[in-house]
């Protein structure tokens, strides 16, 4: 098939569209390299995919109708996973606007470009954070998702509303992806993971919100990548779905601490501080409703992932000519 990925500079997105080509589907990956983190991260990422046969890259914008527009007439895509978005709950907080930009405005013109040119399946990515501040576990596609406590999380819920009026209207199937907590090989500089692994190399203190008291749903990116094709190909889907895409395991933080010191071989230090505005404490995917109609079963616990990850970012550091603990200044 010939598959549009949005975001395909991202982390998902890198991992799909490998897994895509490996398929042995035509794949365009499409970004804009913003500089919402590293992006030399990014260019790094979308080097790997040039050189793959079968894969197309396109540098541009959500925002730029026109662009889109030649680009789905091009191809006549059979498949569209957007994937590309303002991710980052705090972050919101202070640049709300690049949300209403690519997650509000960018979203609809891609609903738009799969509506004109009758695109058979959108699948789109959501986020665990419009259960907002839940606290029945494990989270149900079924709870109610009303009182979102982020900007990031409001855009997401309002794409899943966009989404079904969509396919209510049009026809357009629409596939929505509650991703939980992703990490992994080429993961985001700005998740927990590679954060407290830079300031461990760095001898620093690791800030640790809400005292420690925090669960989250991690879930390695090769198992996240299952669940997506699961969700692109799958023949058992209704004309609009949303599904929870996580782990179905609940992890202490502080257990996942522990162990990236045991993979880093240092001894963690910690600054406790309060919750931050727009977090919760505790994340669970129930997971029941993709692994049935998507064939999703995730196979890695952190204890095997979290040492992976490692093994990759420490070989990144030292391509980057960051083999020894930075000084600190």
């Amino acid at each position: 098939m010939k598959i549009l990925v949005t975001g395909a500079a991202g982390f998902i997105g890198f991992h799909l569209a490998n897994k895509l080509l490996d398929l042995g589907h035509e794949v365009v990956g499409f970004d804009n390299f913003n500089d919402y983190y590293d992006v030399g991260l990014k260019r790094a990422r979308h080097a790997v995919l040039l050189k793959r046969p079968g894969y197309t890259g396109v540098e541009a914008d959500l925002c730029d109708r026109d662009r889109l527009t030649a680009l789905f007439a091009e191809y006549k895509f059979d498949r569209v996973c957007h994937l590309a978005a303002q991710a980052g709950v705090r972050y919101s907080m202070s640049n709300p606007f690049a949300y209403q930009k690519s997650n509000l405005e960018g979203f609809l013109n891609m609903l738009e470009m799969c509506r004109h040119e009758r695109t058979p399946r959108l699948v789109y990515a959501s986020s665990s954070s419009v259960y907002g501040g839940n606290t029945k576990l494990p989270f149900s596609e079924s709870d109610p998702v009303d009182k979102p406590i982020s900007l990031y999380a409001a855009t997401k819920k309002a794409n899943e509303l966009m989404a079904h009026t969509y396919t209510h209207l049009y026809g357009i199937q629409t596939v929505g992806l509650r991703f939980f907590t992703v990490y992994g090989p080429w993961g985001r500089p700005d998740m927990a993971m590679w954060l407290f692994a830079e300031a461990m190399l760095a001898g620093k203190p690791i800030k640790v919100f809400n005292h420690g008291r925090m669960q989250r749903d991690f879930t390695y990116v090769d198992d996240i990548v299952q669940g997506v094709v699961g969700a692109l190909f799958s023949e058992k889907l209704e004309p609009c779905e949303v599904f929870n895409i996580g782990n179905h395991r609940s992890e202490n933080l502080m257990d996942m601490i522990g162990m990236l010191g045991q993979a880093l071989g240092v001894e963690p230090k910690f600054e406790f501080l309060p919750m931050q505005p727009g977090d919760v404490p505790s994340t669970y995917a129930d997971i029941s409703r993709i692994a049935a109609k998507c064939g999703y079963h995730p196979t890695t616990p952190i204890s095997v992932g979290i040492p992976r990850f490692i093994e990759w970012y420490l070989g990144y550091r030292g391509k980057r000519g960051l083999h020894h603990p930075p000084t600190s200044r």
